[in-house]
C-alpha cells in the first residue's frame, strides 16, 4: 500500500522556518465602530501573538498604531487634527492609553509589555540603530514583547516617518526578521472588481494601479503605504503579508500558511544587516556622479577611487550615505563615504599617490567608498 503525501503549498513552504516576525497593527484595526480602542480586538490579538511564541518558539516585535486615534477619543475629537500641536497632544494622552491596553492583554498569558517610541534618527544614525536592536533583543529575552510607535508627542516633520507601516519595515530590516505582517482592516490587495490578490510576485506599475487613494480620517497610510513598506522588505529579501487584523487568530493562521490575505514573494538576494542599513534605512546625504570605468568596477565588486569620480552633489560628511550615479543619471549603487564632499571635490579624477598634496594630510584613504560599505541597486 502506497503511503499518502501530504502536500505542501507554496506559501506554507515559504513560511515553513520563521523565527521571528513583526506584526504591524493599524489604528482602524484596533478602534471599534464607536472610534475607541476596542479591548476585545487588543485581547485578541494579545493571545494570538502569545501563542505563536509560547507554541512555536517565534519571537514577535509589534508595531501599534492607535495612539493618536485613542488621544482624539480622549478629547472627544472627530477628526484627526490636522496642525502638529494638537496630533501631539493627542499621541500624549493616547499613548499611555494604548499601552496600559496591551499590558492588561499580555498579562493572562505570561508576557509584559515593553513600550518603544522611535523617531526617524533612531534608524538614520548607526549607533542608535544598534542601540535599539539590542534594547529590542533584551525585551525578547525578558519576556516582554516590544511594543513600538512613532514618538508622535516630540517628533517634528523633518524627523518623523509618518506611518508605522514603514517603521515596521524598517523594524523588520534591522532585527533581520524572516517575515513582515501588516495588518489593517482590508483583507489584503485586491483587483478592480474587489477579489483579493492572494500573491504578489514584483512590485510593478501594475500593481501600483490597483492601489486606491482614500484613507481613512484616523489613519495616516492606506495602501499604498504598505506597499512602499513591502518593498523595502522585499528588496532586503524578506517575505510580507498584508490581511486583516480584526480576523480571529490571523497571526497564527498566516503563519500555518492559511490563504489569507496577499502574500508579497520576496526578491531572491538576501541583503546583509550591514547593507540593509545603507541602502534600505541610512538617509543619503548626498551623491557621486562616476564614469562608465568605474561604474563597471563597481558592478564587479570594487570599491569606488577617486579617479573614476566626476562630479558630486549635496552636503555629505564623512560616514554618510551618498548614492553614487552613473553617466545616465541612474543611481547603480549607495555606500557610506570615506570622506566629505569638499573633499571629494578636491580629489576627483586623482590618483591616491596626490592625496597628502591635495588634502594636506599626513593621512587619507585609497578608497572614497570601500567595497564593504557599498550595495548595489
Amino acid at each position: 500500500m502506497m503511503e499518502s503525501i501530504t502536500k505542501i503549498s507554496p506559501r506554507a513552504a515559504l513560511l515553513a522556518n520563521i523565527s521571528a516576525v513583526v506584526v504591524k497593527i493599524g489604528t482602524n484595526a484596533l478602534c471599534g465602530a464607536d472610534d475607541r480602542l476596542d479591548h476585545r480586538i487588543i485581547a485578541q490579538l494579545a493571545a494570538d501573538v502569545a501563542q505563536v511564541w509560547r507554541q512555536r518558539n517565534i519571537r514577535v516585535t509589534l508595531v501599534s498604531s492607535g495612539a493618536i486615534g485613542a488621544g482624539m477619543t480622549e478629547l472627544a475629537l472627530t477628526k484627526r487634527p490636522k496642525d502638529l500641536p494638537m496630533l501631539q497632544a493627542a499621541a500624549a494622552i493616547g499613548q499611555s492609553r494604548l499601552i496600559n491596553s496591551f499590558a492588561a492583554a499580555l498579562q493572562p498569558h505570561g508576557l509584559h509589555a515593553g513600550q518603544i517610541l522611535v523617531s526617524r534618527r533612531d534608524f538614520e544614525d548607526r549607533v542608535r540603530y544598534l542601540n535599539l536592536r539590542n534594547c529590542l533583543h533584551a525585551l525578547q529575552r525578558c519576556g516582554a514583547l516590544p511594543i513600538i510607535n512613532e514618538n508622535d508627542a516630540v517628533t517634528v516633520d523633518e524627523i518623523r516617518f509618518g506611518d508605522n507601516d514603514l517603521i515596521a519595515a524598517h523594524v523588520t530590516n534591522l532585527l533581520q526578521a524572516d517575515l513582515l505582517i501588516l495588518l489593517s482592516v482590508v483583507d489584503g490587495l485586491q483587483d478592480g472588481s474587489g477579489r483579493v490578490q492572494p500573491l504578489v510576485e514584483t512590485l510593478d506599475a501594475s500593481v501600483a494601479h490597483l492601489v486606491r487613494p482614500e484613507r481613512s480620517p484616523r489613519g495616516s497610510g492606506g495602501m499604498g503605504g504598505k506597499l512602499a513598506a513591502a518593498a523595502v522588505v522585499r528588496t532586503a529579501g524578506e517575505p510580507v503579508l498584508i490581511a486583516n487584523g480584526k480576523e480571529p487568530n490571523v497571526v497564527q493562521r498566516l503563519l500555518a500558511g492559511e490563504e489569507l490575505g496577499t502574500l508579497l514573494r520576496p526578491a531572491q538576494r538576501r541583503l546583509s544587516a550591514r547593507s540593509r542599513w545603507i541602502s534600505l534605512t541610512a538617509r543619503t546625504r548626498g551623491a557621486m556622479t562616476v564614469d562608465t570605468g568605474a561604474a563597471a568596477a563597481l558592478r564587479n565588486n570594487k570599491s569606488l577611487l577617486a579617479g573614476g569620480i566626476v562630479a558630486t552633489s549635496g552636503d555629505f560628511a564623512p560616514g554618510d550615505a551618498v548614492a553614487i550615479v552613473d553617466s545616465a543619471g541612474q543611481v547603480i549603487a549607495r555606500g557610506l563615504s570615506n570622506y566629505s564632499r569638499d573633499d571629494v571635490e578636491k580629489i576627483k579624477g586623482h590618483k591616491s599617490r596626490e592625496f597628502s598634496q591635495l588634502l594636506d594630510s599626513e593621512t587619507w584613504y585609497d578608497e572614497v567608498v570601500h567595497r564593504d560599505d557599498l550595495v548595489l541597486e
